[in-house]
């Protein structure tokens, strides 16, 4: 049932409201009245615990929003005041879907917005799918975040909608950068035992059938748990089949124990080419000289030739603005914020009625949208809840006082961002 029926939630909460309007009647017209007017986005990240640098920019993104929102957003006529309610996950999923609930029921958001890793979206869709509130989210490859929630491509889901690259992408940027090289094309693959990498390691749905597409044998050294500190059997797994190259799906404290004893024991493959692990310039600073040369796909950065639709900011000037700001590099979840933020309120814009659940899933729907991570819209999406975003390839190469910077070395799938060196081997 959508939004402009009935649902027990909303039977409850009505019946609660006129009763005490029976008691208070002026008070609460007038409460009600002026939290009517008020629009309210949930905001979803993490910012603590082992994927808070996931969430590192979203005080300076959310900076930049309020500002070009100003006293509110004007949709047919009437200017709404916009409040952002944002909640931590501890980068934990039973949080995350304990903060989704606290919004939706307690905040009475109008739309909920969530980010960062499958830890993140997918407790969160899940609560607002049950509860029938529009959701965007993003920073998660669509299909662990469809498929890890059992999504049928047939039927879809019918609140929540993601945007970001997928599993295919992923594959085709990594093995344009191998092509590059000249290898054996095996690749030792290992998985972080979580929401990101169970469903990435599928044999069906994940990243090993397609690395097989792509001409490339596949060595499987299996799962191990967020936080191990011992990959000894991995690493002699992989030095006895004779890979040239390593993927798979790690946390940043696991690669960094992995490639600190993949060099005590001297395995020292040709590419080493990893999801989630190595996004960060500070992740990659805890390798030392181990850093120079690994490389992982590229979401965003200051190269990308997109703006934003709301501001007008560039991909450059956002990623400098979040320099002088903090003092830190430019990380890529930055323009995926920004991103996710600019799309709710094009869509609150569009909706005509932003109070109506329904009224904004259908704008949710018919989204066509550019952005600072480039375009959005669920018209032609690989299921009907997802909408791909470019993705390219990159490589970290040192730079001065122990730093490293991230250079974009393959754009096969996006040419439109350009490559800035070639890929080369450790």
């Amino acid at each position: 049932m959508n939004s402009r029926g009935y649902t027990r939630r909303t039977i409850l909460r009505t019946g609660v409201m006129a009763g005490g309007a029976l008691a208070l009647p002026g008070l609460l017209s007038r409460r009600s009245h002026a939290q009517s007017q008020t629009i309210r986005i949930g905001f979803v990240s993490p910012r603590t615990g082992p994927v808070a640098a996931f969430g590192a920019s979203d005080d300076y993104v959310l900076k930049q929003v309020r500002a070009a929102i100003g006293a509110g957003i004007e949709i047919d006529g009437i200017t709404y005041p916009v409040e952002i309610i944002v909640k931590d996950t501890q980068s934990n999923p039973n949080r995350a879907a304990e903060v989704a609930n606290q919004l939706m029921l307690e905040d009475e958001v109008d739309l909920m917005l969530a980010s960062s890793t499958a830890d993140t979206t997918n407790p969160v869709a899940d609560q607002c799918e049950l509860n029938e509130m529009p959701c965007i989210s993003t920073d998660t490859p669509w299909d662990g975040h469809f498929f890890g929630r059992g999504g049928d491509p047939s039927t879809g889901f019918d609140w929540t909608y993601h945007f970001f690259w997928g599993a295919g992408q992923l594959v085709d940027c990594y093995t344009s950068l191998w092509d590059q090289l000249s290898t054996n094309k095996k690749v030792g693959v290992l998985w972080s035992n979580d929401s990101d990498g169970v469903p990435l390691s599928s044999a069906t749905t994940g990243l090993p059938p397609l690395f097989a597409k792509n001409g490339y044998e596949v060595v499987d050294a299996g799962f191990h748990q967020p936080l191990s500190d011992d990959f000894s059997a991995q690493i002699a797994k992989l030095k006895a089949a004779g890979v040239d190259i390593v993927s798979g799906v790690f946390l940043p404290p696991d690669f960094t124990t992995f490639w600190t004893q993949a060099a005590q024991q001297g395995f020292r493959p040709k590419a080493v080419t990893v999801a989630k692990a190595l996004l960060f310039p500070s992740a990659v600073e805890t390798l030392g000289g181990n850093g120079n040369g690994v490389s992982s796909e590229v979401w965003w950065s200051p190269n990308h030739p997109y703006t934003s639709g709301l501001t007008g900011i560039s991909s450059a000037d956002l990623a400098r603005g979040y320099e002088a700001e903090s003092g830190q590099q430019w990380i890529q979840p930055t323009g995926y914020k920004h991103a996710l933020l600019e799309v709710a309120i094009d869509v609150l814009k569009r909706s005509g009625n932003p109070k109506d659940k329904g009224a904004v899933l259908d704008a949710i729907t018919r989204t066509d949208y550019k952005s600072i991570v480039g375009p959005i819209s669920w018209a032609n999406g690989p299921v009907k809840n997802a909408c791909q975003t470019p993705l390219v390839g990159g490589q970290w190469l040192a730079g001065s006082g122990g730093t490293f910077d991230l250079s974009i070395c393959e754009n096969k799938s996006a040419p439109e961002i350009a490559v800035q060196k070639a890929f080369a081997a450790l």
